[in-house]
Order: structure tokens, then C-alpha cells, then sequence
């Protein structure tokens, strides 16, 4: 591969720490390489092509390479930079969050690091698919279920990857073949009806990103999308970068009792309450908190 671009990012960024700050980095079509030291990455551009991109880290930044045979005009880099800034939350601004997490007892260790920035995919539509995929359910089976969608309905790139399918091959599936085939299960009809109103252009998930709307009224259109409950909502909101739920599932629940309770359990109110005080960040600190462990090393899972 050869080099075709660098991104950068300022000081305060961390590749690791955000390529491993949640389990989309171990979802497809992202694919890391513990030995290489890269991430890769299957991106489908605005002209339609699936392209593999390997992205690894410099100082500063991040170098980008690709095949040989992908033609790296200065519009190819121009989408593919965009594309990757985006997952990488290059342009969102963290220094209020920063100046809030060293003003904090036990949180100051997060701007150390350079911990806050949660990789997302480069659409919403694949960020809510993804989520979907991940209620009520083991974290292999989400590995399953995202797998087969790549493999069975994505565009195929070099080496044998591909690319997340589009709103349009998945609403065109049919639900017993998302059942049979991709293994969704009960999510079946909710991925479905998504795609379909997706692709019809009834609802514009890529909106969320940049709107102007109060995060409320958004959290309130994304719990509208079926299949999509307080939990899914509340970690698709700090995917668009709006931090004011929790989004609390089992695993946090249990993390959350273990660090601040000795073990004891109690209803989800004691969680809420805990972290009102960290206002708009909330939601944030308390999945730094919770997964502070993974920040000891560099390759937590």
C-alpha cells in the first residue's frame, strides 16, 4: 500500500485511544491489526467505489494509505479525508470537556490521555444498524449479525473485505432473509422498516450530525426509529456528539455498581443521579468511567 494522505489532529489526539474507545473498531468493515498497528477501513465513496483504506498513527495525526490501484486524485483525497476525519471526531471540539474532566477529582486522567473521542462510522445510517445490532444480546452475536451484513449484502473491496451495505441493498433483503441469512432475529423488522424509510427518504438520519434542533427533539426522533429504546438512543447521541444521556446497558450497570458501590445493586435512578452533576458530559464521563481500565493498555480487546 502507499501512502496517499495525512490527517490532522492536534495535540490533544489519541489513535489508540479513540480506535478502542467502544467496540466498533472490532465491527466491519473496521478491521484492526494489532501487529501491523493499523486500522483499516472499507469506505465507499461519493463515485460509488468501495475502497480499502489502512490508517495508522503519526504524530499529530493520521497516515492514510491505500492499494496501488486506487487512483489518489485530490478528489479521492479530499472524500476519503473527510470521510475518515469524521470517524475520528477530528473536528469536535473537547477542550470545554477537558477543562471540566481536570477540574475533577479521579477524571483528570482522561486529558492525559487524550481519552474522549468515540469512533463512529463515516454514515449514521451504519452507526444505528450497528446499534440496533447490539440490544439484547451477546456481544459475539453482534459480531455475527454485522459480519454477515458486510459479507452478504456490502459491495466486496480488495483483499476480500466489504464494505457496510447501503440503506437501499438492505431494504430490498426482505426480513426472512435477514432472519435466515444475517441472523437479526427479532431485529429483523425494525432494520427493515429503517432501511425502507431510509431509503425512501422519509427520514434523514445524516441530519443528526450537524442539526440545530435541541439535543432533546433529536434523542426524541432517534427513539422514534422502531427497535430503537432508552439504551440504543442514548449511545447513538454520543455517536453524534451530544453527551446528555447515559445509555445504560447491563455490562455498564453492573460496572458502574462494582466501582462506586462495593458490588451492591440498585435501580438505574442511583446511576442517573450520580452523573447529573457532570451536565452535558454525562454521558461521557460515564462511559470513561466505566471503561477507565481500558486505558491502562493499549489494546484492551
Amino acid at each position: 500500500m502507499r501512502n496517499v494522505l495525512t490527517i490532522e489532529a492536534g495535540k490533544r489526539f489519541s489513535f489508540w485511544r479513540t480506535v478502542f474507545s467502544h467496540g466498533w473498531c472490532a465491527l466491519p468493515p473496521f478491521y484492526v491489526d494489532k501487529a501491523d498497528r493499523s486500522l483499516s477501513r472499507v469506505l465507499r465513496l461519493e463515485n460509488g467505489r468501495t475502497v480499502l483504506l489502512r490508517m495508522e498513527e503519526v504524530p499529530g495525526g493520521i497516515r492514510v494509505s491505500s492499494p496501488g490501484s486506487v487512483k489518489c486524485d485530490a478528489r479521492f483525497r479530499k472524500d476519503a479525508g473527510r470521510q475518515i476525519a469524521d470517524c475520528f471526531r477530528i473536528g469536535e471540539d473537547f477542550s470545554d470537556f477537558y477543562r471540566e474532566a481536570r477540574r475533577l477529582t479521579g477524571y483528570r486522567w482522561i486529558a492525559r490521555s487524550g481519552a474522549g473521542r468515540l469512533l463512529r462510522a463515516p454514515t449514521v445510517f451504519e452507526d444505528v444498524v450497528k446499534m440496533i445490532c447490539t440490544t439484547n444480546c451477546s456481544w459475539a452475536l453482534t459480531e455475527i449479525m454485522v459480519g454477515n451484513l458486510c459479507a452478504k449484502l456490502g459491495e466486496e473491496a480488495e483483499g476480500g473485505r466489504f464494505a457496510f451495505p447501503t440503506a437501499r441493498a438492505i431494504a430490498r433483503s426482505g426480513e426472512a432473509y435477514l432472519r435466515k441469512e444475517i441472523k437479526t432475529g427479532y431485529r429483523s423488522p425494525y432494520l427493515l422498516e429503517f432501511a425502507r424509510r431510509v431509503d425512501r427518504g422519509e427520514i434523514d438520519p445524516e441530519s443528526w450530525r450537524s442539526s440545530p434542533l435541541p439535543t432533546d427533539e433529536i434523542f426524541a426522533q432517534v427513539k422514534d426509529v422502531k427497535g430503537i429504546g432508552p439504551y440504543a438512543a442514548g449511545n447513538i447521541m454520543k455517536l453524534l456528539g451530544r453527551y446528555d444521556y447515559l445509555g445504560i446497558d447491563s455490562w455498564c450497570r453492573a460496572k458502574f455498581f462494582e466501582l462506586h458501590r462495593n458490588g451492591r445493586k440498585g435501580p438505574d435512578r442511583i446511576i442517573e443521579r450520580f452523573y447529573e452533576p457532570f451536565g452535558k458530559w454525562r454521558g461521557l464521563f460515564f462511559w470513561l468511567d466505566v471503561t477507565k481500565e481500558w486505558y491502562r493498555q493499549k489494546f484492551p480487546f
